[in-house]
This record gives C-alpha cells, sequence and structure tokens, in this order.
C-alpha cells in the first residue's frame, strides 16, 4: 500500500510539473528557431552582399573603384609603360622583329586567351547588360582602337621621330575639342594654359628631328583622331556605364584583332613567316605581349580613373622623365634646351594635377558641410523672441 501511495504521489508531482516543463521546452525551442532564423536571414544578407559585391557589374566596378583609384591606376599604367618601351626596343632592335602590326596583333590575341583563361575560372568582371550599352559603341571602340594602334605604328615608321612627338603633342587639344563638341564639356582656362606649358615645353624636349613628308604627314594626321576619341570612349564608357576594364577589353579585343588582320599586309613589310622563331626570338615577343596585355588593361584602368585629356599628360609626363633620367642616371647629353623643355613640362603637369585635384576636394568639402541655421523659439505669432532658458536641459540639448 505505501509502495502505492509513493507511485501514485509521484505520478501526480510529474503531472503537476508537466506543464511547466512543456512550457519551458517550448520557449526554448522557440528561442532556437528564433536564433536560427536570424542566423539563417545574416547568411542570407551576406550571400546577397556578396552577390552584388562580385556578380553584378555595378559591384565590379565599386570594387575596382576602391582597389585602383587614379593614383594606383597612373602608376600601374606609367611602370608597365616604361618596361614596354624597352622590351619593345630589344624586340625591334636587338631580334630584328619589324613588323609593329604583326607584334599589336599577338599582343591583342595573347590578352584575348588570357581573358578566357579568366572567364573560365570565373575571375573576369561581370559586363553591364546589353541595353546599357548599344552594340554600335563596343564596335566603334574595338575598331577605333585597331586604327589607332595601327596607324601610330605606321605614323612611327614614315616620319621622325620629332614629328611623330608633334603629332602626338597634338591629340591633347584634339581631345578637348571633341570633348567640347560630343558632350560639352568645358575645362577651366587655368587648365588651358596649364596644358599649353606642357605642350610647348615637351615639344621643346623632344622634337629635334623635323623631317617632313607628304605620304608621312598625311598618316600623322589621320592617326590623330582616332587616338583622341579611343581615349575618350575608353574614358566615357567606364565613368558612365558601370564598365570594368577588363569587361569592356573582353568585349572589345575579338573586333580590334578583326580590323588588325586586314591592316597587317598593308603596313607591315613582307617575310613574317621566313622569321626565326627559335626559343630566344620567341620567349622574348612572348614577354613583349604579356606586357602589351598589362599595358592595355592599365590604361583602361587609368582612363576610367580620370580622363582622357590625363592619360595624355600622363604619356608626356612618361616622356620627360625617361628624357631627364637618361640625363640623370646615364649621364646621356640631350641638351639644355631639351632639359629646360622638359622641367617646364612638368612643372605644367603639376600645376594641371593640382587643379583635377582641388576640384573634388572643393565639391566634396561643399557637400560634407551643409547650410547649418539655428532654431528660433517663439511662444506665439504675436510675442517676440525670448531667450532659451539655459537650466532647461530640453534646451542645452
Amino acid at each position: 500500500m505505501n509502495g502505492k501511495a509513493d507511485a501514485a504521489a509521484a505520478g501526480s508531482g510529474v503531472g503537476v510539473l508537466e506543464p511547466l516543463l512543456d512550457r519551458g521546452a517550448r520557449k526554448f525551442i522557440k528561442r532556437k528557431d528564433s536564433d536560427a532564423g536570424d542566423a539563417g536571414r545574416a547568411l542570407e544578407e551576406l550571400r546577397s552582399s556578396l552577390h552584388n559585391e562580385l556578380c553584378t557589374a555595378e559591384g565590379a566596378k565599386r570594387q575596382q573603384q576602391r582597389f585602383c583609384g587614379p593614383v594606383v591606376a597612373m602608376t600601374f599604367n606609367f611602370m608597365v609603360a616604361v618596361g614596354i618601351i624597352l622590351t619593345n626596343k630589344s624586340v625591334m632592335g636587338k631580334i630584328g622583329f619589324n613588323f609593329p602590326i604583326f607584334l599589336t596583333l599577338i599582343h591583342y590575341c595573347t590578352a584575348w586567351v588570357l581573358m578566357a583563361i579568366f572567364k573560365a575560372l570565373s575571375l573576369l568582371p561581370v559586363s553591364p547588360p546589353s541595353k546599357t550599352t548599344p552594340f554600335s559603341s563596343i564596335f566603334a571602340l574595338g575598331a577605333v582602337m585597331s586604327f589607332a594602334t595601327g596607324l601610330a605604328n605606321a605614323s612611327l615608321k614614315h616620319n621622325s621621330v620629332g614629328f611623330y612627338q608633334m603629332a602626338k603633342i597634338a591629340v591633347t587639344p584634339t581631345i578637348v575639342l571633341s570633348e567640347f563638341m560630343l558632350f560639352k564639356k568645358r575645362i577651366s582656362s587655368e587648365k588651358v594654359l596649364a596644358l599649353v606649358v606642357v605642350s610647348l615645353g615637351v615639344a621643346v624636349a623632344t622634337v629635334t628631328d623635323v623631317e617632313f613628308n607628304v605620304h608621312g604627314f598625311c598618316i600623322a594626321v589621320i592617326w590623330i583622331i582616332p587616338s583622341a576619341i579611343n581615349k575618350i570612349l575608353w574614358s566615357n564608357l567606364q565613368q558612365q556605364s558601370n564598365w570594368t576594364a577588363l569587361a569592356l577589353m573582353w568585349k572589345t579585343t575579338p573586333i580590334t584583332i578583326f580590323f588588325l588582320l586586314p591592316l597587317m599586309p598593308l603596313l607591315d613589310p613582307p617575310g613574317v613567316l621566313s622569321f626565326n622563331w627559335d626559343l630566344r626570338n620567341s620567349s622574348a615577343i612572348l614577354i613583349s605581349a604579356l606586357l602589351g596585355f598589362l599595358l592595355q588593361w592599365s590604361g583602361a584602368l587609368a582612363l576610367g580613373a580620370t580622363s582622357a585629356t590625363s592619360h595624355v599628360v600622363l604619356g608626356q609626363f612618361k616622356t620627360c622623365v625617361i628624357l631627364l633620367g637618361g640625363y640623370i642616371f646615364f649621364h646621356s647629353d640631350p641638351g639644355s634646351a631639351s632639359i629646360c623643355g622638359a622641367v617646364a613640362a612638368l612643372c605644367g603637369m603639376s600645376v594641371y594635377t593640382s587643379l583635377n585635384l582641388k576640384g573634388p576636394l572643393e565639391t566634396s568639402g561643399k557637400k560634407r558641410l551643409p547650410k547649418q541655421t539655428l532654431p528660433v523659439s517663439t511662444k506665439s505669432l504675436g510675442e517676440q523672441t525670448s531667450e532659451p532658458d539655459v537650466h532647461n536641459p530640453a534646451n542645452i540639448a
């Protein structure tokens, strides 16, 4: 009897505690479900954020702007340009590969193969939707690139170095005039004066032997226009249509290759198939092609981060630095006039750069400092403004 009574008491005790246990268990399960839901929402937000940053054109553009600003892009382009100048001098001089259009074609084919590998590994940035950029703009950029590159090599072949440098200097006013005609873009008189100083300084520093011939003059004049339009289109498409440098290169490189193929027999001498393609020569050409890809990429980054005019000024800066570097480190003697011209050009570039940096800083300062007004407390429309009570915490806040 006592055993049965104890069992009954135990059963009744469990029965009394059972609702409490069930209630606690339900609260525990709900808390677990709530925690799991919060974790799931956090993971979903993280996945959505990563998708927006890595798998959309806007996110890829933000990543490019974050990690590759104007200073980084222009420094990258400067270093690669100096490297490819030395490499191409070796390829053209020591190796004797005198086929500039075919060398340019090798550069673009190598770039396309590398970008195809990036595409297969999902490393190529996403392109904007096709409806945002008409195919005619992409096609025009690819065609203009081929003519700008091909005609530049042809101009260097048929003109003296001095006349070729004069044609390069003429690209700067052509860009300013073209941007005004196409996009109504104006620049300040201070920038115009700085660009005039830069152009005159580069002319004095580099234009030493000016030999004129009608055929070379026509090629140089024809080259100036596509060279200017090429830089303007690269800069405009990246800054207004969310294109990254690699994504735009991926779309335009096949078009450029298509137009370079008919230019090769017109501008290159015959005998490319009889060239000695041994390991040494092929390795040097391959290194030049890899640097050509980096030059195209860095140039596109610089155009996307700055402007077409700033990119031309960067090219003239490279010319002056190479001239002064040879005088300082290798004891070359370009002449006092060339040295003075290079120094004047560098001073003009410094002023132009400071003017470019001054504008964004003033704009951001205006955005960060909005106009502030002090609150006025009135009791009624008929009463005058009363002084705030400094002992009132609301007025102190």
